[in-house]
């Protein structure tokens, strides 16, 4: 019998009593964009997660094939009637026993969808302003470059932007570097030079982050580069946006006192919807 909010109850009615990606977070995730049926940057995503599972040592089935994964991923959606345009979260965890030593390293997952009204990517021209987030630091390590469902900190920036009116934060490593914000990858153009920090940074090796290097990359005269960024470098940038596969790209207008152009992140928009149409 366990208490559940004051309620004594079967343990067997409560299935998080054991789950240990309830207990201890001990489970990876990948959130994917559906269109017209389709994964975007189906290959990247699968990667990542195989990436991910080895990390922590997770066990792969052997049916964990980018064909299987895909498939369970689209039935569902059309399922939900949410093939047209929706994101998926699958949510991989270790099988139930132990403490922080598992029983053992098998796993489960879950997957989700939300149906998402655009199919391409977009923008608005309302002000987005940021700040950073000196609370707490992400750490300089592998496991800081990978999606698990330890977030606490994301948790606890967004209620700290939330209570003091800001639309995101620019999160800091233990270096008080900057590396990324509460939910995508911080991109920095000052004058012909787009600046991402690696990921050796401590920041999420984000699938859209690796889009949008490439596409930069084609843009005539300009300088890509992934390089450390520190607070005081924002502050003579032209242009700052933050990037996810679910957004693709947020400009960030407004960084205390100082004022962003958009003018290069309209131009990787274009190039990343031309993908998204093709689909």
């Amino acid at each position: 019998m366990i208490n559940f909010n004051g309620t004594i109850v079967s343990q067997d009615s409560n299935i998080l009593t054991q789950n240990r990606a309830f207990l201890y977070g001990d489970a990876v995730f990948e959130t994917v964009k559906i269109v017209n049926s389709k994964i975007l940057f189906l290959e990247d995503h699968y990667f990542r997660l195989m990436a991910s599972m080895r990390v922590v040592r997770m066990e792969i089935p052997m049916n964990f094939t980018m064909e299987y994964l895909e498939e369970q991923i689209l039935s569902l959606a059309a399922n939900n009637s949410l093939s047209n345009s929706s994101r998926a979260r699958i949510t991989v965890f270790r099988n139930d026993g132990g403490y922080y030593l598992p029983q053992i390293n098998t796993v489960s997952y879950l997957i989700h969808t939300i149906g998402i009204e655009e199919k391409l990517y977009s923008f608005s021209q309302q002000k987005y302003e940021v700040d950073l987030f000196k609370d707490f630091y992400v750490t300089k390590q592998l496991l800081s470059s990978i999606k698990t469902t330890n977030r606490i900190l994301n948790i606890t920036a967004s209620i700290f932007a939330s209570e003091n009116g800001y639309d995101n934060c620019l999160l800091l490593n233990d270096s008080k570097n900057v590396v990324e914000a509460i939910q995508g990858n911080i991109f920095m153009l000052t004058g012909n030079k787009l600046i991402t920090p690696p990921v050796s940074e401590g920041c999420l090796n984000g699938v859209m982050r690796k889009q949008i290097l490439e596409f930069a990359k084609k843009v005539g005269n300009l300088e890509v580069v992934e390089e450390v960024i520190s607070p005081f470098d924002l502050q003579k940038a032209d242009e700052l946006f933050i990037t996810n596969v679910i957004k693709g790209i947020q400009p960030i207008t407004k960084y205390r006192k100082k004022d962003f152009d958009v003018v290069l992140a309209k131009v990787l928009l274009e190039k990343l919807n031309e993908v998204v149409s093709a689909t």
